[in-house]
């Protein structure tokens, strides 16, 4: 029996492995576009999100910004190191300043307390 099991880990490692692989690949990919896409460059963020893995802020050299969720750090790292971006260590008020934001997103910070939609 445990001639057995010594046989399938390997297996099951392997899968497991090709997964975090093309799952970084994936990444590295969405990263890149987004850069491309606004004005050709963009700084980025990976704060740890618990055991949902962890999150990939991007801010692109227009201002513009968004994110993408990573099954774990180690991931999220390799795909923004794959990608050329700079990353920062926290998302301090130097990447903060970079971002622009619209009136959806200032009334979804404020929500009903300056008429912005509810939190339904």
């Amino acid at each position: 029996m445990a001639e057995i099991q010594e046989a399938v880990t390997p297996n099951a490692e392997r899968r497991a492995a090709a997964r975090a692989e093309r799952r970084t690949a994936r990444l590295a990919k969405q990263i890149t576009a987004f850069a491309r896409s606004h004005g050709g460059g963009a700084e980025g963020q990976i704060a740890y999100v618990g055991e949902a893995g962890a999150r990939i802020v991007l801010v692109g050299e227009n201002g513009e910004w968004g994110d993408l969720v990573a099954p774990t750090y180690d991931i999220a790292r390799e795909a923004v190191e794959r990608s050329c971006i700079t990353v920062h260590e926290s998302f301090d008020g130097g990447l903060a300043a970079k971002v622009r934001t619209g009136p959806y997103e200032w009334s979804r910070m404020a929500g009903i307390q300056i008429g912005g939609p509810a939190n339904t």
